[in-house]
Order: structure tokens, then sequence, then C-alpha cells
């Protein structure tokens, strides 16, 4: 990949990056003594205008399949097209409606540092998304991180904020360790640091048992990213002490960017896509080593998804913080989302056609994007709601939400809407996200295992939909001790409405969610 190629495939970043300098300028240099509402409004519009600028680049960049050709995923550090431009397209909307929620918030006087961090931390989401090559596969991960751990320290007189960076940022420096480790073992074994010759080198000889533990390293490495069981330690006390949009954001922006990641590893390893110009024998012996290597590595990945959805869910039943909550559901999702990454179709040795292997597992692609795009735009409305009410009540437990209804009818609406979308209750969209993401896992991967770990998914949603409850029945039905109006920025009230309406629309036409997904893909 040349210098020019390099430019436009990081031109949404870029983007990012000038509009990061330009709030900095204006923020420090002509609002310094501006009112605080009139510095986060300023900062944070800049900011969506910024994500608008990348969207608008990422357009530019069409979609331009010759990045998808199989010859230049050799050489390549970033690609665009497919699953990764719908994702990164995705991260620049979550990001953008993140800062919309800031232009209500409190919580600190250095909103234009802030707004900056979220914009570094999104253009690090948008290298992780496209990355081809370990190196800048780190590069990105640890410029998404870092602007975490600042933004959950953002609020400098809390004390849960200050806590939950520091442990936020000890397990991420851990994890970061496992996966340099990991990186390190695969460039050790195969002498690259291309996924795409990692993968030949590695299906072509075959497995040794140094690849095995590589992998293991890489799995923890990243399932601290994506907060899966025995992993997630971290994620119930920074959703509860980070600042609400850094919450939303690493609900959100940082999900889909570490997924997106997983779907390109598993995707470029568990298939190998240079069997095209590749003598017959050859294709076929590197195909029954793929079958030896990767089986095992799937079977690793759905066993942290069981465990993830049972921990999750069960553990979200005795919370008394809708923060923490959502965190353990949070984990739920992510092992739901991990059955569909790691579907794997085994070949047969009779395919005759190169897409009767790659159909179930782009049909799997589409499922898990689409999945992990509608998680994160609920997850950014309900935490919107809880900023809200925590504010109005300085409080996020769930006798917070008693009589919400009474509160503020508006607000109690949306956040029915989304609750009863992240249970999967139809015809919300996160229905129709649960009902093809497990219709994938149940058509790519045939046979009893897959079955149970539906059946278990699907069993461990009606546990979901009790602890959802819990909070709608305190803004519901149950009498209000304060039935005073909970009041909401017209901006922040405004955000949240349309988050719930696109959730009910997509809910009811799920085709056109599902339409914009496939409009990446060229046709097969």
């Amino acid at each position: 990949m040349n210098y020019a190629d390099l430019f436009r495939v990081t031109l949404p970043e870029t983007a990012l990056e000038v509009a990061a300098l330009l709030v900095l300028v204006v923020d420090l240099g002509f609002l310094r003594k501006a009112a605080l509402k009139t510095r986060a409004a300023v900062a944070a519009l800049l900011g969506v205008a910024g994500c608008g600028a990348a969207l608008w680049a990422l357009r530019l960049q069409g979609n331009d399949w010759s990045t998808l050709s199989f010859e230049s995923f050799g050489p390549a550090l970033l690609v665009t097209g497919t699953y990764v431009k719908a994702a990164q397209t995705g991260i620049l909307v979550l990001t953008a409606l993140t800062l919309l929620l800031l232009i209500d918030s409190d919580f600190t006087r250095h909103v234009g540092e802030f707004v900056v961090v979220v914009l570094m931390a999104a253009s690090g989401g948008l290298l992780v998304a496209g990355a081809q090559d370990l190196l800048v596969i780190f590069v990105g991960l640890e410029l998404l991180s870092i602007g975490l751990y600042i933004m959950t320290a953002f609020a400098k007189s809390s004390s849960k904020s200050a806590e939950a960076a520091m442990k936020y940022y000890l397990f991420g420096g851990m994890s970061a360790a496992f996966l340099l480790f990991g990186f390190s073992y695969f460039y050790g074994l195969t002498g690259s640091t291309n996924l795409s010759e990692i993968q030949f080198v590695i299906a072509e000889s075959g497995p040794s048992p140094l690849f095995y533990v590589a992998w293991i390293l890489v799995v923890a490495g990243l399932g601290f990213k994506v907060a899966a069981v025995p992993f997630h330690l971290w994620a119930p006390d920074t959703y509860e002490g980070a600042p609400a949009p850094a919450a939303a954001f690493i609900a959100s922006v940082s999900k889909v960017a570490s997924f997106t990641l997983l779907l390109t590893i598993l995707q470029t390893w568990m298939m190998y896509q240079g069997q095209f110009g590749y003598p017959k024998y050859l294709v076929d012996k590197i195909l029954i080593h793929s079958d030896q290597t990767w089986f095992p590595l799937a079977t690793m990945l759905l066993v942290v998804a069981a465990a993830s959805m049972i921990v999750g869910n069960l553990a979200a039943l005795a919370q008394v913080s809708v923060r923490r909550l959502l965190a353990y559901s949070a984990i739920a999702h992510a092992g739901y989302i991990l059955l569909g990454v790691a579907v794997y179709k085994m070949h047969t040795g009779n395919e005759t056609h190169i897409f009767e292997t790659l159909l179930p597992v782009v049909i799997s692609e589409k499922a898990v994007l689409y999945y992990v795009l509608t998680y994160g735009l609920t997850t950014i409305g309900a935490f919107g709601v809880v900023s809200v009410v925590e504010r109005a009540t300085g409080s996020d437990r769930l006798d917070a939400f008693l009589g919400l209804h009474k509160r503020n009818p508006l607000l109690a609406a949306v956040l029915l809407v989304l609750f009863l979308s992240l249970a999967g209750i139809p015809p919300l969209v996160g229905f129709w996200a649960k009902f093809n993401l497990f219709a994938a896992v149940l058509g790519v991967s045939a046979g009893p295992v897959p079955f149970a770990l539906v059946a278990l998914a699907v069993a461990l949603s009606a546990v979901s939909l009790y602890y959802y409850l819990q909070v709608l029945k305190r803004a519901y039905v149950m009498p209000a001790v304060d039935e005073s109006p909970i009041k909401a920025h017209p901006v922040t009230l405004a955000v949240l409405v349309a988050i719930a309406a696109a959730v009910v629309v997509l809910g009811c036409f799920p085709a056109l969610l599902q339409g914009w997904i496939e409009s990446f893909y060229p046709p097969m």
C-alpha cells in the first residue's frame, strides 16, 4: 500500500483529528470566559460536525471492492468495504450521539478537552475496525483505550470516577500486555504481522502448541475490550463511576470497534481467502489444516460466550444500581454477540465454488453487525435517560426511578422502549437483532452444541426481561416518593426521543437496516 492509498483510507481519522484541533482552538482561544453551557454546546456541536466530515470522507472512499480482492489482503495495513465500512459509519454516528448528550452535562469544566478525547478515541476505533496488521491493531486499540481511561476519570470531583478509572487502567494495562505477548508469538511463528499472511503460514504448516498459547493470550486481551467473562471485572465499576457520556461511549463505540476487530481476525483466519490462484493440492492441504487449527479456537470463544451469558444475566438480577445493571447486561450481550462471531462452517472437502464456503460466514457477519450497531444505539439512549434521572435525584439506584411516568412521561416512555428492546421484545429492533443472530448461528453451524447454546441464550433472554422490568416497574407501577417534575435539556430530550423512535421504526421495518448493511457488500 502506497502513501496515497494510506491517506485515502485514513481520511475519516484525519477529519476527526482536524475537528479535535479546532475544538481546542475555539474553546481555549475564544470561549475561555464563556458560560459552561455555551462552551459545552459549542464543543459538542463542533465534534458532531467533525463526525459529519468523517462520514463524508468515508462516503468519498466509495464501496471500493478492489480493497477486498484477496491479493490485496497480504500487504494491506488498513482496508475499507463490507462490514468494516458499515462499522466505521456506526462508530461515527454513535460518537455524534454521545457528544450531543454532553450538552447538558456538568461533570467537568474542561468540556473542550473532553470532546477532544472523545474524538481521538473514536479515531482509534476507526483504526481498529479497519486494521489488517497486528501493529496497526495494537496502535488503534491503545489510542482507543487511553481515551477511554481518561474519559472515565474526567469527573474530578467524584471519588467513584477516580476509582473506576484506576481499576479500568490497571485491567487495561494487563490486557494490553497479554495482547502484545500473543502478537509477538504470532510474529515469531510466522515472521509476519499481517493477518492474512499469518493465516497462510499456520494453515499451510499446521498449528503448534505455541500457536494455541498465542491465541489464548489474544483472546484474553480482546475479551477485556468486549467485557466477556472472565475478563469482565472492570465493567461494573467503570459503568457506575464514569460520567454518563463516557459510559455511553464505552458501552457503544468501544463495543462496535472491538467486535469488528474480532470479526476481522476470525473471518480472515477461519476461511483461507488466498485459495484463489493456488494449485488444488495446496488448497486442499490448507483447508485440512484450517479445520484442525480453527475449530479449537471457535470452541474456545463459544465457551467464553456461554460463560458471559450466564454470569452477565444472573449477576444483573442482584443489582440495585441501574448503571451496574446495564454493565452486567452488556456482559450478557457480549456473550450473545460472541456466538455469532465464533460460528464456523467446517469444510466438507467437496465445495465446488468458493461462495459455498463464504456465504454462511457473510450471513453471520451481517447478523453480528446488525446486533452490535442496534445494541450500541439502544445503550446510548439508556445511559442518556439514566444521566437525566441521576442529575435530578442524585442517584442511579432503582428507587430513583420511582414514579418516573408522572415526573416526566416522555422520558419514561423512552426508557420503556429502550429497555424492552434490550430484552428482545417484538416488534422493537432488539428482537430482530437476537432473531437474526440466533438464526445465523443455527444456519452456519448445525449440530447439538450450537442448538444448545442458542436455547441457553433464549432462556437467559427471558431472565434479562425480569431485571429490565424491575426498573420499568418502578417507573410505571410503584408510587413516587417525590413527584416533583424531572426536567431534561431540550437537546438531550430530542436526542433520546429520536433514539427511541429509531428503535421502534427499525423494529417495525427491520429490512431498512438490513438493506443498509447489505449495500456495503458486492453482489454474490
